[in-house]
């Protein structure tokens, strides 16, 4: 599974552009991880919500990939974030969790924090909605 996950996230332009490393993956988790560059703010110096939400929205997708069975693949159908700090830190990490899984959609938490040193901070939580494909 692990590898599969690996293999997938490796093709993704827009993460290897950020900069984003997958740093944990289990069954019906996955964690992506943001460090910090100038490139990545906004005009106040915090992660830009759109960093926030991209790998938020890649750890859900690949939460949910890790309970598909192979020859599967997965696809967002809609998420929604709540920004409830700004996103100051060292670094992003962004948790998928599944919280359901259907035949054809899957519902995933989607929580990112932000971290400086061992201190993390919640600044970002929604929820996801993806559909199961098959695999192309």
């Amino acid at each position: 599974m692990e590898e599969r996950i690996l293999e997938s996230f490796g093709r993704q332009g827009l993460m290897r552009h950020l900069g984003a490393r997958i740093t944990h993956v289990g069954a019906g988790t996955v964690h992506i991880r943001l460090d910090a560059r100038e490139e990545l703010t906004q005009q106040h110096g915090y992660f830009h919500a759109g960093a926030t939400s991209a790998i938020a929205d890649s750890a859900g997708g690949y939460a949910a990939l890790t309970v598909f069975p192979a020859g599967t693949d997965v696809l967002t159908v809609e998420y929604k974030m709540n920004l409830l700090a700004p996103a100051d830190g060292e670094f992003l990490e962004a948790v998928g969790t599944v919280l359901r899984s259907g035949r054809t959609l899957t519902v995933c938490r989607l929580d990112v924090f932000a971290g400086r040193g061992e201190r993390r901070t919640l600044v970002a939580a929604g929820q996801q909605t993806l559909i199961r494909i098959d695999a192309r």
